[in-house]
């Protein structure tokens, strides 16, 4: 009877066993596909990122603004913005000399972000501003130029393929 008993526990036992194994194996491979799904949405979301990273740097581009763009070495002009872009920057340009004319000619300067004041009595240079306006407006001048050298040497090199 003891033998009885005792097989009767340990085959209970092993069957016990074996069932906890099918229900770890179902678990991991439950747990893996939640992990791989999380892992696909990670990199759906970095790539959605990504894109709109490119999207928004192209429209912060002056040459975007220009309405000038360039895709997988495809350059697109939109001359109407590109003719739009260029009468905004001449009548600012325009506005802001017939300001400092004026100023000028009254005796007059205030241009705060140059660091220059200057009225019938007084001129004053703040050097640290006018370095500083100097300093912002070379790195400008530098990225626009940058940007038109890559516009040349993407030209070049489709005109060297053609």
């Amino acid at each position: 009877m003891k033998r009885i008993l005792i097989s009767g526990i340990v085959l209970l036992a092993l069957s016990g066993c074996q069932d906890s194994k099918e229900e770890q194996a179902r678990h991991d491979a439950i747990i893996a596909q939640e992990a791989r799904e999380q892992l696909l949405e990670e990199l759906k979301a970095k790539e959605t990122a990504e894109q709109k990273a490119k999207e928004e740097k192209e429209k912060d581009s002056k040459l975007s603004q220009m309405g000038v763009t360039i895709d997988k070495g495809v350059l697109t002009v939109d001359t109407n913005k590109t003719k739009g872009f260029f009468q905004d920057l001449g009548n600012k340009l325009e506005n802001k000399m017939k300001t400092i004319s004026k100023d000028l000619d009254d005796g007059t300067l205030n241009e705060k972000e140059a660091g220059i004041e200057l009225n019938k009595t007084h001129i004053n240079i703040d050097l640290n501003k006018t370095k500083s306006f100097l300093d912002d407006w070379s790195v400008k001048m530098q990225a626009l130029i940058k940007e038109l050298n890559t516009i040349i040497k993407e030209l070049d090199e489709k005109a060297d393929n053609e």
